[in-house]
């Protein structure tokens, strides 16, 4: 049994407990600021013990990595760099959620000499989409077009942002005021988020999309010279994206997130009953004619092991779950240091235990 320690015990660090320990594979240290936090989501669940936790201290929280095979960071993006630098100095294995693209500039530059795996940015997007949209690659001759749309929405919207929150509200601001990467004639650029707006509809209803900042994880690194053109955007109902321009642009919340991040927790409900939407389109030549194929899938929200989980917390946490998996049961090979997400095989991931919980056979139909 391997025992994992994990930082972090919000709404994705629960599920993510629920996943391991539950799996019989798995003991699991549930480490946080809110000890009593953590010890509720610990008394749970068997193979599983809370601990304090204090990024800052350098010496009590290297202790806590003794013994565990790798460590999962569920925190801010801004508290992996320094977690990364632990388990670098104990050698353990390093796996993070994060949507930051520059903390996971700093990670790459330090598993460039490590002994151990660094893999940030696992989870859904970035992480899954990035291994379905890479497989999809794989089946071209050559690539003209990558776009990923990704969203995790209330079933029922009911709020004039038709929104519910669902995960980190730093990590949804950070998406809706940072650069966006993406690859427009074969060049990588910087463009700003809320641009790019899309409508369209699936299955009936309908939505809005447009950029919004570290989705792509490291795929356009990956991709780059090889795709004319690569974007990702959220998935939002209509209406969504010009009521956050209005909170981040005219009444000037882009200056001060720590205000924003406190209205939208103190005023926007939290709910378990939402879905996830994944869809990746690709366009190119392949045996010689100009085609596309597309990966469409909805997670919903659902119960493991009696359990209630929203769909963002299923994705999120099976998307680390299941890459963790393939890493200890040699997926990676032999190498160590950083690990990009698309690396891996999308059929592995599908047939693993955690990436199950991604499956959808219709999604799967006709791609080769």
């Amino acid at each position: 049994m391997h025992t994992i320690a994990l930082f972090g015990s919000g709404t994705i660090g629960e599920a993510i407990t629920a996943l391991l320990t539950s799996s019989g594979s798995y003991s699991v240290r549930v480490c946080d600021g809110d000890i009593e936090r953590a010890r509720r989501i610990a008394s749970q669940w068997s193979h599983c013990e809370a601990f304090p936790l204090n990024v800052n201290d350098e010496v009590a929280t290297e202790k806590l990595l003794d013994g565990c095979t790798a460590v999962i960071s569920a925190l801010p993006f801004h508290c992996n760099p320094t977690i990364a630098r632990y388990a670098a100095n104990r050698k353990v294995h390093y796996l993070d959620l994060t949507e930051d693209i520059e903390s996971t500039r700093f990670i790459s530059s330090l598993a460039s000499s490590a002994k151990n795996f660094f893999i940030p940015q696992c989870g859904l997007a970035p992480g899954f989409v990035s291994l379905a949209a890479n497989h999809l690659v794989k089946t071209f001759e050559s690539v003209n077009t990558v776009k990923m749309r990704v969203g995790a929405l209330p079933v029922y919207p009911t709020n004039r942002l038709k929104y519910n929150l669902a995960w980190s509200t730093e990590g949804l601001i950070n998406e809706y005021c940072n650069l966006c990467e993406v690859i427009e004639n074969g060049k990588a650029l910087s463009v700003l988020p809320l641009e790019g707006y899309e409508h369209f509809s699936l299955n009936g209803d309908d939505y809005e999309a447009f950029n919004t900042s570290g989705g792509l994880g490291s795929l356009c690194l990956t991709l780059q010279g090889k795709v004319r053109e690569l974007n990702y955007k959220t998935i939002r109902y209509p209406g969504h994206r010009d009521l956050i321009a209005f909170l981040l642009h005219d009444l000037r919340f882009l200056d001060d997130r720590g205000a924003l991040k406190d209205i939208l927790e103190r005023s926007i409900s939290t709910t378990a009953q939402d879905k996830c939407l994944i869809l990746v389109e690709v366009t190119g030549v392949s045996a010689g004619r100009l085609t596309q194929r597309t990966y469409a899938s909805t997670v919903y929200n659902q119960k493991i092991e009696g359990h209630q989980f929203s769909a963002i917390q299923v994705t999120t946490a099976a998307g680390i779950c299941g890459i963790l998996d393939l890493m200890l049961e040699g997926h990676l090979g032999e190498r160590t240091g950083i690990v990009r997400p698309e690396e891996i095989s999308l059929t592995s991931f599908l047939e693993n235990r955690f990436g199950k919980y991604y499956r959808d056979e219709l999604a799967l139909s006709g791609l080769t």
